[in-house]
């Protein structure tokens, strides 16, 4: 038995599940936030069979995509007077980072 935890943009979360339940998987959903971007996140808790892990990472992949995004950064500090002059930065978003854990013991109750 393995644990995939599997963190994605909170935009591919909807997709991802969807995907997961049409194959006859469950997962469990935590909001989370975090990286670079202080955005909001989802992390999917996956309890699967040994020789179900590719087929669940191969939902994980087609169903969360990078894609880029522009921003603009923080302006820095300045004296008074001075104009904020920003550059949109290309940014990745998006993808997933998934671990998978060994289950030592797993019961439903």
């Amino acid at each position: 038995m393995k644990l995939i935890m599997s963190i994605v943009n909170q935009e591919d979360a909807r997709g991802l599940l969807e995907g997961l339940m049409q194959r006859g998987f469950q997962a469990t959903v935590i909001s989370t936030t975090g990286g670079f971007l202080r955005e909001g996140n989802a992390t999917l808790l996956i309890g699967v069979e040994n020789n179900k892990v590719e087929e669940v990472l191969r939902i994980i992949r087609e169903r969360c995509r990078t894609r880029t995004r522009y921003i603009s950064p923080l302006p820095p500090l300045m004296e008074p007077g001075e104009l904020p002059v920003t550059t949109p930065v290309e940014v990745q978003v998006g993808g997933a980072t998934s671990l998978v854990l060994d289950v030592e013991r797993w019961e439903k109750c």
